[in-house]
């Protein structure tokens, strides 16, 4: 049986005559990713095609942002140049979401953190260590990655992270990192270097305000759950 392709289709079913007509926002995700491939393979339409790999990913956005050229590569009907259409979208819409936050944002609490730093942690495989730098009025000064690592850890030099809080004159911090399994439980290993940081700022007269897990879901506050 021959496939019907895009084409075939009502001129108001085509996504590109659909985004034209109604606006992006009328689409599914299947079409949108179905305007970047521009194309299927013999069984499938780019729409076809399109939903099969979403449903790879459980139709999760956050996760199909964590697929490889490599994997994306294993889907028949999609190419190089294809998979690279589709991680520079989803790149650019991560950009685009940190781009919508003030150039110096005030923290005011745990979710003003999370927001800041879930497009940046959230979907990784692997762990980062990021710190927020605040002045007096809890505005940052600077988010800095200070470490990155393997799947379930990674090492943090406290030295660096208070050097970098003196250069820019910062009182307090809030420190971050991620955890690829989804759990936002604080090991052990979390536990004692947040007590070793919070003590060797006391010295430096550099507060440290939280330490956020940070997962593609949620998070785990150290401040909201009284372990600071």
């Amino acid at each position: 049986m021959k496939k019907m392709t895009i084409k075939h289709w009502a001129v108001d079913d085509r996504p590109r005559e659909k985004l034209i007509a109604k606006g992006p926002s009328s689409l599914s995700a299947a079409e949108l990713i179905a305007i970047l491939i521009g194309s299927g393979n013999k069984q499938e339409s780019a729409v076809d095609l399109s939903k099969r790999i979403l449903m790879y990913v459980d139709n999760n956005i956050h996760q199909l942002s964590t697929l490889t050229v490599e994997k994306l590569t294993s889907f028949k009907g999609i190419g190089m140049a294809k998979a690279i259409a589709i991680i520079t979208a989803l790149e650019l819409g991560k950009r685009r979401q940190l781009a919508n936050f003030a150039v110096n944002p005030k923290i005011t609490g745990s979710k003003d953190v999370y927001d800041i730093m879930q497009p940046l942690l959230g979907s990784l495989p692997h762990e980062e260590f990021w710190v927020l730098y605040l002045n007096n009025a809890n505005k940052v000064l600077s988010k800095t990655q200070l470490s990155k690592g393997g799947i379930t850890a990674t090492l943090v030099d406290v030295r660096l992270l208070f050097k970098k809080a003196v250069e820019i004159s910062a009182v307090a911090i809030i420190i971050c990192h991620n955890h690829p399994s989804g759990k936002t439980e604080p090991s052990s290993q979390d536990k004692v270097l947040t007590k070793k940081i919070k003590e060797g700022g006391v010295s430096l007269d550099i507060k440290l305000l939280d330490h956020l897990i940070i997962t593609e879901k949620s998070y785990f506050s150290f401040t909201d759950n009284g372990k600071i």
